[in-house]
């Protein structure tokens, strides 16, 4: 049958611009409809140009032909590649029966400027207003001209702050950019291909500046975090067919001016003036004679690197789903969904009048929004009209949390259609998915997909609606597996892991919140706070646990490489700050937002240290340090055994006695055999004395259900799942919850609204269930034996009231599938998809088993296949 390479990607990008990896990694995917197909040998062409790759000529690297089974993360080693080179690949691919593949489709990656020197910019903004605490935007514009045929036309760009790009009338690049890093240590920098977009002869090129995280407001940190206000930096280099080089850079040369965009705060919103708008100001023959020279800022001492988080996009408009006008003669939208992004609005009217539109969660009990969770957040936009004919507006630099809008002031009778909803998030690839028989389980699984796109905007964020929206650690690397079967997030936690180094102490410890952003000083300095504590256990540790999960994902062993001596500094400060082994108790989190259950600190802080010891012996043996691997192992062992001296009693009860410490113990591997047994017991009772009910946190609940169901109580683990009183996942959802919320408890219908200094209703964090649904209820599971999905582990645990699942995931092989049916009779039947050049073990519940039509051998019930779909059946139970 067609053997075939598909899905070229370089760095895990297709045709990306820019990089300033000198040692890429290609990935492809392979299409068969044999069963068991298999790669056996690869032979890459990388060339300097298309006509030489067409002739089958790699002028920079031809790999030969490779024995091998690598279908990702193969390092580019040819000659070496030069700032703003172009180059163009391709690979054939032989199968097991030494039969080749036809050379796949072309593609291709660029390379930005890779030395510092090259940047001929300068940085350039507009001037302060003074008197003004939220800044107008500043626009900047710069004419040249072209002569000749060009051949290609890049733009290099970024800014301290946020920058939308323009050039001749056409927006050009993503959302948001250059995104969220710790400017004192780093920006990135963005790549795009304008040869389109040139004119022969007069062009202009130009921006809109935002404040962003640079200057603007930073959740609860205020705003000049960074700097006073934004700045560009810019370079545009023409190269033109008979080779002649130009370049157009940001100077003292361009103009500035304010526009129509009052202020555009992440926190505080947007006003924008119509009437104030620059007509034709981005395109060629517009007078800027009254505009005026920039500021240029002297330089930056930051390093610049090539952007490596996925761009942020509106990837999705909402149609609101009802309108009420309200007895204030507003009118209150509802979207149908808890979503994260602006809404865009249509309008005519008077010139001079003032739109607004306020967006919330929630409504109160009289139907008003409810705005008490924002704090100090203002989710609104204020446009004023400009009154000439049909009107549409959305923002430029900031972005809300919301279900409702209440459209305030609007000329006339709005309707359906006057706003839209646009979803605004990371781009990061679906990757999994789920259904089950059940619509509550299904209304879950949405909920947890709807909290990770609501807050993964450049950093994975607590909540995108309060003054807050910060990169907690804890919260990501708890739910760092359940986003990965999710969506592609390669790139956004390969970045994430940077602003964790970038913020990692002298001292070896990792922050709570990554970028910075001044987190520490303000935390250290607030009195109120009184959160004082060096380090957190959970929130810290994602440090180690976040590039293991990439590992096992992704089989990505460079961030391994790459961040291996920041992780050793890590456990090694948790072995200095120690005494005996034991983790002090002054945590400031511990199990954040566990219900009527404080777990000790020192338990769960020695628990997390002997995680992280755990992990990093993994990694070490990844690495081939042997000598690192047997001294990580070893201290794990010897943290377990001071946990269970100084914690578990002989009747196996931890120091505690919360779910949360009985879950840590089991899935950490601190205890005996016979310690195991007693714990989950325990574990089981404090379920059941609650009846049937959670108390965990943050931290306990993505291993909950895991705990029980590798220990034998699953029927517990379903319990959990499809509970519906408080506190559950379903009791959100029974009440009309669309995203995961922050608290179990931030509405109940004894107590109303929790406390609105803290209660925010899209958060991801308690969805990390997402990871047990794909992993046992789906039973898509990595083997970390072959990681990436070069093998899978298939091995659904039916159970409960589910009767039925589909469960998919496209890894960096292709998609593996798992669906299976429950019947009341007891019949089991699963089909199993696997993709060309990948493998799974698959263990089929039940007695009887049948494989495609045929019985299995007596007594087998696990299988080893290749790429290809199968059908099983057992008898299930009994």
């Amino acid at each position: 049958m067609k053997w075939q390479v598909i899905e070229g990607r370089t760095e895990y990008m297709i045709n990306p611009l820019g990089l300033d990896e000198k040692a890429p990694r290609f990935f492809w995917k392979l299409h068969s409809d044999e069963r068991g197909a298999a790669q056996s040998a690869y032979r890459i062409l990388v060339a300097s140009s298309l006509e030489a790759l067409a002739g089958d000529e790699g002028d920079m690297w031809d790999s030969g032909e490779v024995a091998s089974d690598r279908t990702t993360h193969v390092v580019y080693e040819g000659k070496p590649l030069q700032s703003e080179g172009q180059y163009f690949w391709k690979v054939r691919s032989w199968n097991r029966d030494a039969v080749a593949s036809d050379w796949s489709d072309a593609f291709f990656w660029t390379m930005g400027l890779l030395s510092r020197d090259e940047w001929k910019g300068s940085w350039i903004g507009g001037k302060a207003q003074p008197n003004v605490e939220l800044q107008p935007s500043p626009y900047v514009r710069r004419p040249f001209r072209t002569s000749g045929e060009v051949r290609r036309a890049t733009v290099y760009a970024t800014a301290l702050g946020l920058y939308e790009l323009h050039i001749n009338g056409r927006r050009i690049g993503d959302l948001f950019a250059p995104g969220f890093t710790d400017y004192d240590k780093r920006v990135q920098t963005q790549a795009y291909d304008l040869t389109p977009w040139l004119n022969e002869g007069d062009n202009v090129i130009g921006a809109v500046l935002g404040d962003g995280w640079y200057s603007g407001t930073v959740g609860f940190l205020g705003n000049h975090v960074y700097g006073e206000r934004p700045f560009l930096l810019l370079q545009l280099n023409i190269e033109y067919a008979e080779g002649r080089r130009e370049s157009v850079e940001t100077d003292a040369s361009w103009r500035t001016a304010k526009g129509p965009i009052v202020y555009s705060d992440m926190i505080k919103g947007e006003t924008y003036d119509a009437r104030l708008e620059l007509t034709g100001w981005d395109q060629p023959g517009y007078d800027d004679s009254g505009w005026e020279r920039p500021d240029v800022r002297a330089g930056y001492n930051g390093l610049l690197t090539a952007s490596i988080e996925p761009p942020i996009r509106v990837t999705e408009q909402m149609k609101p789903i009802s309108i009420r006008k309200t007895e204030q003669g507003t009118y209150i939208y509802d979207m149908g969904q808890n979503m994260v992004g602006w809404t865009a609005l249509r309008v005519r009217g008077a010139r001079g009048t003032k739109v607004t539109l306020s967006h919330a969660e929630m409504l109160n009990p009289d139907g008003s929004l409810y705005l008490d969770n924002l704090r100090v957040a203002v989710q609104q936009e204020h446009y004023i009209l400009k009154g000439e004919g049909e009107e549409r507006y959305e923002p430029h630099f900031t972005f809300h949390g919301f279900r409702y809008v209440e459209l305030i002031g609007y000329p006339g009778e709005p309707d359906l259609d006057t706003i839209v909803g646009k979803v605004v998030h990371s781009d990061t690839r679906p990757t999994g998915s789920l259904r089950t028989s059940d619509s509550m389980v299904n209304q879950l699984i949405s909920n947890i997909s709807w909290g990770q796109r609501g807050n993964f905007l450049s950093v994975p964020t607590d909540c995108p609606q309060r003054d807050e929206r910060l990169g907690w650690t804890g919260d990501a690397q708890i739910f760092a597996r359940t986003a990965s079967y999710n969506m592609d997030v390669s790139r956004f936690f390969t970045k994430f892991m940077w602003d964790m180094i970038d913020c990692q102490q002298p001292s070896g410890a990792f922050t709570d919140v990554a970028p910075d952003a001044g987190w520490i000083r303000h935390k250290m300095w607030n009195t109120r706070l009184n959160w004082f504590a060096p380090d957190n256990a959970g929130w810290g540790d994602a440090g180690v646990v976040i590039p293991w999960t990439l590992y096992l994902m992704y089989g990505d062993t460079r961030i391994l490489e790459t961040h291996y001596q920041a992780m050793v500094r890590w456990v090694a400060y948790l072995r200095t700050n120690s005494k005996g082994l034991i983790r002090p108790d002054y945590a400031n989190y511990g199990d954040w937002l566990s219900i009527e259950a404080d777990t000790p600190n020192e338990v769960l802080a020695t628990a997390y240290f002997a995680y992280s010891a755990k992990l990093l012996s993994l990694i070490a043996g990844v690495l081939g340090k042997r000598d690192d691997e047997e001294t990580y192992a070893n201290l794990h062992r010897s943290i377990a055994d001071a946990f269970i001296r100084a914690f578990v009693a002989e009747d196996g009860r931890i120091h505690g006695e919360t779910q949360t410490v009985y879950v840590l113990a089991l899935q950490f591997d601190l205890l005996t055999e016979r310690l195991r047994e007693l714990a989950i017991g325990h574990l089981a009772e404090n379920i059941a004395a609650r009846g049937g009910r959670l108390s965990t946190g943050f931290l306990g609940v993505g291993y909950l259900l895991p705990a029980l169901t590798d220990n034998g109580r699953l029927d517990v683990a379903y319990g959990l799942l499809t509970q519906e009183e408080f506190p559950s996942w379903m009791y959100s959802i029974k009440h009309g919850a669309t995203t995961i919320w922050e608290r179990w408890d931030g509405w109940t219908e004894h107590n109303g609204f929790q406390t609105p200094s803290m209660n925010s209703f899209n958060h991801y964090s308690l969805g990390s269930v997402g990871e047990w649904m794909y992993r046992y209820m789906g039973g898509i599971e990595a083997d970390p034996s072959a990681p990436g999905f070069r093998r899978a582990i298939i091995a659904p645990r039916p159970g409960g009231r589910i009767t039925e699942v589909e469960a998919s995931y496209n890894s960096l092989y292709g998609t593996f599938e798992s669906a299976w049916t429950l019947g009341a009779d007891g019949v089991f039947k699963i089909r199993v998809t696997v993709p060309a050049n990948a493998t799974a073990i698959v263990h089929v519940p039940g007695s009887g088993i049948v494989v495609d039509g045929q019985p299995a051998e007596e007594g087998k019930t696990s299988f080893e296949l290749g790429s290809g779909s199968y059908a099983f059946i057992s008898q299930f139970g009994g």
